[in-house]
């Protein structure tokens, strides 16, 4: 009787086939929809990427808002079916969201560091001068959310008397003083990296960290995009970003060698060497730390 394969090779796989089928297109002359036409180096290592993973890319034209609420959904169901059997190294009762409409109100005061937010746009609203001073630079809707629900005093003393009347009022993960989900992961999935896409992921990060009270939620981007230099442009660098995680890292790693430019396999190893690009099959286990 052999071994059963590993969870995270079969997910990556039918991660891919997800990706295939929703996402990924070829434009009539060929070229994958996650390269620039305009530039021979993104067309040429796109290209080799599908011929490495060795699926047919699915058929029918995409409208671009539809390509990235399709690539959402797909790394949500991956997160969904890895991260989501991981218990035995991050209990917990973990909901994976895709937040699909980009609504004008602020999405993460639905959880528990940002509920505050709420209060502040509602102030926002009725003082003109103030809604002026603020501007909306908190009011933001990630793509794809990790939420932690807290935990009934019944849970909590499940092994031994943890919590009791007197002590532990104010800690988030005691669904007695906190009813709100915990915001433990934003994930930012961009099918491409245009400098506009890069800026907005980098901006979005910013106003987590800055806005939180309490724990700081894990913060990173999924894409497809298949130019290093580009790449480089939204994973280089600390402070806002844990990490950036391509869709198919070894993947696009060998067809840049194939590719053969030595400042683009120069700036990729500096991103896998520096600990800022890795693969999707990484983010469930990091998503456990």
């Amino acid at each position: 009787m052999t071994d059963p394969a590993p969870l995270l090779e079969v997910e990556r796989r039918a991660f891919h086939e997800d990706v295939f089928e929703r996402v990924l297109r070829l434009t009539d002359s060929g070229i994958p929809n996650n390269a620039d036409k305009g530039q021979r180096a993104s067309r040429t290592i796109a290209t080799k990427i599908i011929e490495l993973i060795g699926l047919p890319p699915g058929e029918g034209e995409l409208p671009g808002q539809t390509t990235g609420n399709q690539f959402e959904a797909c790394c949500q169901r991956f997160l969904e079916r890895t991260f989501g059997k991981l218990a035995h190294l991050r209990p917990g009762k973990w909901q994976i969201e895709q937040i699909s409409k980009k609504k004008k109100e602020v999405v993460i005061a639905n959880y528990e560091q940002y509920s505050h937010l709420l209060l502040l746009s509602e102030l926002a609203e009725q003082v003109s001068l103030l809604k002026s001073v603020l501007g909306t630079g908190y009011t933001i809707a990630p793509d794809v959310v990790v939420l932690r629900h807290p935990e009934t005093d019944e849970d909590i003393n499940r092994n031994i008397p943890v919590v009791g009347d007197d002590h532990c009022r104010f800690a988030s993960l005691r669904e007695r003083n906190n009813p709100l989900p915990i915001f433990h992961a934003s994930v930012s999935c961009k099918w491409t990296l245009r400098s506009d896409r890069s800026q907005n992921a980098r901006s979005e990060a910013l106003t987590l960290l800055r806005n939180r009270k309490g724990n700081t939620p894990h913060i990173c981007v999924v894409t497809g995009e298949p130019t290093p230099s580009r790449l480089s442009s939204i994973a280089l660098g600390t402070g806002d970003l844990d990490c950036v995680y391509h869709f198919a890292l070894p993947e696009l790693v060998d067809a840049v060698d194939d590719y053969g430019e030595d400042e683009a396999i120069s700036m990729l190893n500096t991103l896998v060497e520096g600990k800022r690009l890795r693969d999707i099959s990484d983010l469930p286990l990091d998503l456990a730390v």
